[in-house]
């Protein structure tokens, strides 16, 4: 169990921070279902960082030269408000799922964690697939909502869903059997 039922003074998992690049800014990106996801993030950016406790950021360098997070793209680099600090590990994925050909599983091992903070962007993308497979692999996921955003979603039918639906919904699907979705606050005062 990673989330101690009192507060507790030492790390309790690391933080993840992924796909929050300048690339989510792009029109591709917009109508967002949370637009104050990052400041979620650099909230607990910044109380992982005076604690002292690990912050691990994946960032997604996409071969696709159409992509806004494509590997050469002028928008690939990671947003400034949730820049790494030295030391912070920096994990480069080329699919959507952070755990497929890369050094994510081997930090998290050295960093001796059962679990992760998954944060970062989109929920029902990167966040979904990630999530999914970290559970599959034995890890315990808190999913702060808050920390992430959504997009609308249209189907090739002509069906859409507002990037509300789509976030609350994704969390829903997510929530209890692949994360414990939870938000900012209440993980600031469970691990103080």
């Amino acid at each position: 169990m990673i989330a101690p039922a009192a507060p507790v003074s030492t790390a309790p998992v690391p933080l993840v921070v992924l796909d929050v690049q300048d690339a989510i800014d792009r029109p591709v990106w917009a109508d967002k279902s949370n637009p104050d996801y990052l400041a979620s993030i650099q909230r607990l950016l910044v109380h992982w960082r005076e604690k002292g406790w690990p912050v691990i950021h994946v960032k997604h360098d996409e071969a696709t030269p159409s992509s806004t997070y494509h590997t050469h793209g002028p928008w690939n680099g990671i947003k400034a408000e949730v820049a790494p600090k030295e030391g912070e590990p920096v994990v480069v994925k080329h699919q959507n799922c952070a755990f497929i050909d890369t050094e994510l599983d081997s930090v998290l091992k050295r960093l001796g964690a059962s679990g992760f903070v998954l944060t970062g962007v989109v929920i029902h993308n990167s966040m979904d697939a990630t999530a999914r497979a970290g559970k599959a692999m034995g890890y315990e996921i808190l999913l702060p909502a808050d920390a992430t955003t959504a997009v609308p979603v249209a189907a090739k039918d002509g069906r859409h869903w507002d990037a509300r639906t789509v976030h609350d919904l994704t969390a829903a699907i997510l929530d209890g059997e692949y994360v414990r979705v939870t938000d900012t606050d209440a993980l600031i005062g469970e691990f103080r």
